[in-house]
């Protein structure tokens, strides 16, 4: 019984152990069996770039005091960091990368960089 190419029903021909018929079927198969998966991943990865440019942007000399507007009028999106620094005295820092900010009062951050 010969096998069947599951993105464009063609014959196999080859290998047994041979799924689809050309590369071409294969990655179309792929693509689109985890379009979603990639779309959701490549979403979060351009607005975790797009803060750390702003970040960078409003931090050239590794520490330094901005406001919330100033964030926010450049596109920055809270919601998306890549990790949370406690210090031993109870300070969260959010970080983008190596790209830090620290929630001050009155709507101020501290920016900071970390040391590489």
């Amino acid at each position: 019984m010969q096998k069947q190419c599951p993105e464009c029903g063609d014959k196999i021909v080859g290998r047994i152990d041979k799924k689809f018929c050309s590369d071409a079927c294969r990655n179309s198969f792929n693509n689109r069996v985890n379009k979603d998966s990639k779309n959701l991943i490549r979403n979060t990865n351009n607005r975790l770039r797009k803060n750390y440019r702003i970040l960078e942007e409003l931090n050239p000399e590794q520490k330094t005091k901005t406001s919330r507007a100033k964030l926010i009028e450049r596109g920055f999106d809270f919601n998306y960091f890549t990790s949370i620094y406690t210090t031993k005295a109870g300070t969260v820092y959010y970080f983008v990368y190596d790209q830090g900010y620290l929630p001050l009062e009155a709507d101020y951050y501290a920016l900071v960089k970390r040391e590489s």
